[in-house]
């Protein structure tokens, strides 16, 4: 998997004692036993979902992949609400945002039971959704979904799908499913496994889950149940973890996550690195820590 690499020249403390800063354990065969590499000062950054998909879809248009199939081959961005912010922010890098909207850029959305939408999760008002973005050598292909090019796909592809569970650990992803037949995950599917299309799964933290996913998948698509399935699939997991990573060659991770007034699923994010690694995050995270929230109007 991808990863920016991290710059060299970090100043390091060795140390036996516990020390009230950010560290990070040197374990392995080369480590001496019981030491420790404490970084400069760690940072603690807010970060809310909408800011979240923010940052995802800003790192995503940095994948060597993404980049290489904007110059030679197709990228197919599968309409959701995390990846209309990666739909934003490609399109912008090719010059093309003008007509886009993110706002009815989805097939099945997640809202309070107070708001309408029928038990599939699908909006009443669906004459706003133009189709999902297809990008042939960085030209958008105006209402095109992924039905329309998925047999013509094939190795140096990109499919971008959202997904609805993610396991850190072992950064794994599942996928919602309403359709009778399994909708665009089992096209995404058959383009990845049957022709080795890439596939990258933008998720948000919030989506956090601890269960094992093919465990859930068991209970949720036994017969006899009643609701939406659930679907892990295989692909390149990339939440604001990874995203933190790519963007900076810092390490981030999840310290605490909800909140009210507008942060409700958010997450507390450590940042460790060089101190220049932390400054670059620290400053990116500012740029986008106010993004607005997501709505459909």
């Amino acid at each position: 998997m991808w990863r920016v690499p991290i710059r060299a020249g970090a100043q390091k403390v060795q140390a036996r004692a516990p020390i009230r800063r950010g560290c990070c354990d040197s374990a392995g065969p080369s480590s001496n036993q019981g030491t420790k590499t404490y970084w400069h000062d760690m940072k603690q950054v807010l970060l809310t979902p909408a800011a979240g998909k923010r940052l995802i879809a800003k790192a995503v248009c940095g994948h060597p992949a993404i980049r290489a199939a904007l110059e030679r081959g197709t990228i197919v961005v599968v309409a959701g609400t995390t990846n209309g912010y990666v739909a934003e922010e490609l399109l912008a890098l090719c010059g093309q945002a003008g007509d886009f909207d993110r706002r009815r850029f989805f097939r099945g959305i997640t809202v309070p039971p107070a708001r309408s939408s029928s038990r599939s999760g699908r909006w009443p008002d669906e004459g706003r959704f133009l189709g999902d973005v297809v990008l042939r050598q960085g030209q958008w292909l105006k209402g095109l979904t992924l039905f329309d090019v998925a047999d013509d796909l094939r190795e140096g592809d990109v499919i971008l799908k959202g997904a609805n569970a993610v396991k850190l650990p072992e950064k794994r992803a599942a996928i919602l499913i309403a359709h009778p037949q399994g909708g665009t995950t089992v096209v995404a599917l058959q383009a990845a496994i049957g022709r080795r299309v890439r596939l990258i799964l933008p998720v948000g933290l919030e989506k956090r889950v601890h269960t094992d996913l093919y465990e859930l998948a068991a209970q949720v698509n036994s017969p006899g149940t009643e609701g939406l399935r659930l679907m892990p699939v295989p692909g390149e997991v990339v939440t604001e973890l990874e995203a933190v990573a790519w963007l900076t060659g810092a390490r981030a991770e999840l310290m605490a996550g909800g909140g009210v007034c507008g942060a409700e699923g958010a997450v507390w994010l450590v940042i460790r690195g060089t101190p220049e690694q932390e400054q670059q995050a620290a400053e990116l995270l500012a740029r986008l820590c106010n993004e607005p929230p997501f709505t459909v109007e």
